[in-house]
Formats: structure tokens, sequence, C-alpha cells
């Protein structure tokens, strides 16, 4: 345990974003499983909105530190491609 005041001030700010981090992590998590959902199931319509969305979470997440730019940048790639395999 830290005993000087600021390393117990940087504990508790840790702590608000690592919770902020894993919230955003669960979020991005479960609007990819829809995504993969839709896509599997066929409706291309849904599947389009939902990529959308789960890209522009995805972007913000990077723009927020919580990934890496490079690693938004490339699970976009690969989702999107996905998407356009199965439209053809």
């Amino acid at each position: 345990m830290a005993n000087i005041k600021s390393a117990k001030k940087r504990i508790n700010v840790i702590n608000k974003k690592t919770a902020v981090n894993k919230s955003r992590k669960s979020a991005l998590k479960t609007a990819e499983k829809k995504y993969l959902e839709a896509l599997a199931s066929g409706d291309k319509a849904t599947a389009e909105q939902r990529m959308q969305y789960f890209e522009k979470k995805m972007a913000q997440a990077a723009a927020k530190g919580t990934f890496h730019a490079n690693a938004a940048s490339r699970k976009i790639s690969r989702l999107r491609k996905k998407l356009n395999a199965a439209a053809e």
C-alpha cells in the first residue's frame, strides 16, 4: 500500500481508468458479437448497421487509448473484410 499522498491519489485515478477501459472493452465485445451474429444469420442490412456502430466505437476507444490505433484499424479491417465477402 502506498504511503505518499500523491501515490494514493494515483491509485484512485488508475482504478477509475481501469473501470472505464473495462467498460469500453466489454461494450466493444458485445457489439462485435452482435455484428457476427447478424452476419451469420445472413441479414446484411443489420450487419452493415452493426458494423458501422462497431467501427465508430472502436475508433473512439482507440482515440481514448483503450486500444492501440493500429490494433483498432486491424480489427475493423478484418471485420469489414468478412462483411464484404458475405456481400459477394
